[in-house]
């Protein structure tokens, strides 16, 4: 993975969810509404601050619809605007994830994975996930599924194994599984097997044309082995940050490589196969959004893509409605974006919020992604050559403790599950936001305050108005 930018600052008003604990873990039994104010009450608020003296915490007090005005901006949100459904929220479950979580004594995980997967008070939600195809820079080692000595290839497969995975990744998933059977799962490979590429390394080089076909079949066999273990892969790119060949692993995949690979083998070989999964393509940053669309202008591969994959760690994410715009009719996701060791609480908050939940989903993706869900205090384990920085939404060190990228997705997840719809919400000012109805008619307003002062305003709908106020530099959650 590709290291980051700089945050820039950003304020999030959060999503109104569970309060959380001070171990900053939430706890639905912690209400501060007291009962009978809960009656007349009409909107619930979670609040996360900068300076994380608030940390996902439901607020008390009241916030009521009238029809009083005042000169405050106002953020109208309007259900008769409908813009994309959503697929979800969620991570990365890189095979160093699974790793430490599954190294947690027994009941601390089961409770962590009710916390993380579950549907109750006390849970976030996470609907969405995504998973290496072979090795991602945050394993331990590198491999692929089928590994042959030097020299030697293995066009038909015959040693293609998910043994790798069953160390930790797929025991961890059918967990996650019990827990949540509806999750989605996006699969993404950082490197095919050696034997198939020009350089035979697993850093760089590019895939030879001589095994395209036998690649395709690689997938097939993935995505069926995975089926046959419990696991459907909803999803899959055919190669992850393919314009980023210095990681380890990695590979050199231009567009005009990966169109060519879609539309004569991965496509046809999906489509022979009886293979439902989705083909996503790109899975890069937004400064190349010529890459997607020279796949999708292509009218023999186009059919065979479901839509476009992003991460933000080059160019602006108004890209993603760029590529929507040119193809309405194909959905555009947004899959990665990390959180660094050396990196401040408070930037990530805002920028995170601002660009990742409010900003992909304000420009048509369906989902959005941070990356690692976990790692050890050391920002382990990871290939040699891989990230030594990416900072887990979750450190494991013998307890639990949360990061930033957990509050950032909470925000999101624990309100806005899938099959909710973005609707129509304005931005005013510095209180950059999003808006959902849920599938049971819920409304959901996720507010950042960018500016570095405490911020009165409205919440306007149905010709009703809701007043209330966001800390500078903060993110809420709002719930009606």
């Amino acid at each position: 993975m590709i290291k980051n930018k700089t945050g820039i600052a950003i304020t999030v008003l959060l999503v109104f969810v569970l309060s959380s604990s001070c171990s900053k873990k939430i706890s639905g039994s912690n209400r501060s509404t007291n009962h009978r104010n809960e009656a007349s009450n009409d909107m619930n608020l979670w609040l996360t601050k900068a300076d994380q003296s608030v940390l996902f915490q439901r607020q008390g007090g009241m916030l009521s619809f009238g029809t009083a005005t005042n000169i405050n901006p106002t953020i109208n949100v309007d259900t008769t605007q409908t813009f994309q459904t959503i697929d979800g929220f969620g991570y990365s479950l890189t095979g160093g994830s699974a790793y430490v979580i599954n190294r947690l004594p027994l009941p601390v995980k089961s409770d962590l994975l009710k916390e993380l997967f579950g549907k109750d008070s006390n849970s976030i939600s996470i609907s969405y996930l995504r998973i290496s195809i072979g090795a991602s820079d945050l394993d331990a080692t590198v491999f692929s599924y089928d590994d042959m000595p030097a020299g030697e290839a293995d066009i038909n497969l015959d040693h293609f194994s998910l043994n790798h995975d069953k160390a930790d990744v797929i025991p961890l998933l059918k967990e996650i599984l019990a827990v949540n059977p509806a999750i989605k799962i996006l699969g993404s490979p950082w490197s095919p097997p050696v034997w198939m590429k020009d350089n035979g390394s697993s850093k760089g080089g590019s895939l030879l044309p001589l095994y395209y076909d036998a690649y395709a079949k690689y997938f097939v066999k993935y995505v069926q082995m995975m089926k046959a273990e419990g696991i459907t892969i909803d999803a899959i790119t055919p190669q992850n940050e393919p314009l980023h060949p210095g990681n380890n692993p990695s590979m050199l995949m231009v567009a005009t490589q990966e169109r060519d690979f879609i539309k004569n083998n991965l496509g046809p070989s999906f489509k022979a196969a009886g293979i439902s999964t989705k083909i996503i393509t790109y899975d890069h940053n937004c400064d190349r959004p010529d890459y997607p669309l020279t796949i999708l202008n292509d009218a023999a591969a186009k059919p065979f893509v479901n839509g476009s994959a992003f991460h933000l760690y080059g160019g602006d994410i108004s890209a993603l409605s760029q590529v929507h715009d040119a193809h309405p009719d194909k959905a555009v996701y947004f899959t990665e974006q990390w959180t660094g060791s050396k990196e401040d609480f408070k930037d990530n908050l805002k920028w995170h919020l601002k660009n990742v939940i409010i900003g992909s989903m304000r420009n048509w993706s369906r989902i959005a992604l941070e990356w690692n869900l976990a790692s050890d205090q050391n920002y382990n384990p990871h290939t040699p050559g891989g990230c030594d920085e990416c900072k887990g939404a979750l450190i494991i060190d013998g307890s639990v403790r949360r990061m930033v990228s957990y509050y950032i997705v909470a925000h999101a997840a624990k309100f806005v599950p899938p099959g909710s719809i973005r609707i129509a919400s304005n931005i005013t000012g510095s209180l950059y936001n999003v808006a959902f109805k849920t599938p049971s008619g819920q409304k959901v307003l996720i507010v950042e305050n960018d500016g570095t002062r405490a911020t009165d305003f409205n919440i306007g709908f149905n010709g009703k108005r809701v007043n209330t106020s966001l800390p500078a530099e903060s993110v809420g959650t709002y719930v009606w």
